[in-house]
């Protein structure tokens, strides 16, 4: 029951980050009906832009981790989201009356781009960081195995549980979540009604953007080692996790990459670790088999 529950911690921690991708995904879906093939690789820019950011801070922040780290999260998020946005307007902008399939290829293109670009800046080796924080809670819960939670799995945690309620108050509070609201039921009506579509969009992205950043300075600090190919699987994951759980459907997106992260953990705890991928993908199957909306999400309504 300890190993149990030492695994159901492991995989709320990967979730989590999951979690974070995907509603990058579901948000841009909700908006303009698109998969955004790009994000996957905007996760990694955020892995790469924190590595370079936390050495520079921690090299003349005398020796501060936590006020390294803090800034470390700011600049990471700006600049994901200034790539958001850069990918908004090269990659969707342009072809926002083509073609559904115009969009897509471009994104493809731009994932491609980035990949390449991130191997010829940054060169094809994995990076490695050394742990930076470091420590945790034992839990003595029975005589052959003690649970550890480390502080960093606790950070990632409440972290993604503080952007997720700070993000479901924007959506349902503020100006720009009404708008996003309003874009999202009807793009036309919107703009009939004063909405500048075109900045709800870019918004969106760049939120978008920006959590999956923290996602990127999360998995660089959790694993310690990235490289340039970790967009492409992990936005793979955070897509099935986008769609497990609802596409355009935020609480969805959350649910989808716990759920995740928790069928990784406990598979490779359990059985085969090769198979763990499989086995995601496979439970994937089964529910655009037998409830192709998602676990939350509704059926499309075609407006007439």
């Amino acid at each position: 029951m300890e190993y149990f529950f030492q695994q159901v911690v492991n995989g709320l921690t990967l979730g989590a980050i999951y979690g974070l991708i995907a509603l990058g995904y579901t948000m841009v879906y909700g908006i303009i009906g698109m998969i955004n093939f790009a994000h996957g690789e905007i996760y990694m820019l955020g892995a790469f832009i924190s590595l370079v950011a936390y050495l520079i801070f921690s090299s003349i922040g005398g020796g501060s981790v936590a006020l390294a780290l803090l800034a470390t999260l700011l600049v990471t998020m700006v600049f994901t989201a200034i790539w958001g946005w850069v990918v908004e307007r090269t990659a969707y902008r342009p072809l926002r009356g083509a073609p559904r399939l115009a969009p897509l290829i471009s994104a493809i293109g731009v994932s491609i781009v980035l990949q390449n670009f991130v191997q010829i800046a940054q060169g094809a080796r994995v990076k490695p960081l050394p742990p930076v924080i470091q420590g945790g809670v034992t839990l003595d819960l029975g005589k052959t195995f003690s649970v550890n939670i480390s502080w960093l799995q606790i950070v990632i945690i409440l972290l993604t549980l503080a952007l997720m309620a700070g993000f479901t108050w924007m959506i349902s509070r503020t100006s720009l979540g009404r708008a996003q609201r309003a874009t999202e039921q009807d793009m036309k009506m919107a703009a009939l009604l004063g909405i500048n579509v075109d900045r709800v969009v870019s918004a969106t992205f760049v939120i978008g953007a920006a959590l999956a950043g923290v996602a990127g300075l999360m998995v660089t600090l959790y694993y310690g080692v990235i490289d340039f190919y970790i967009g492409f699987l992990a936005g793979i994951k955070a897509f099935t996790a986008a769609v497990l759980g609802g596409i355009g459907s935020l609480p969805g997106a959350m649910l989808g990459g716990l759920l995740i992260g928790l069928t990784e953990s406990l598979w490779s705890a359990y059985f085969s670790i090769q198979y763990k991928d499989v086995a995601t993908f496979a439970i994937l199957v089964g529910v655009l088999l037998f409830r192709p909306s998602g676990l939350l999400g509704r059926p499309d309504v075609e407006k007439v």
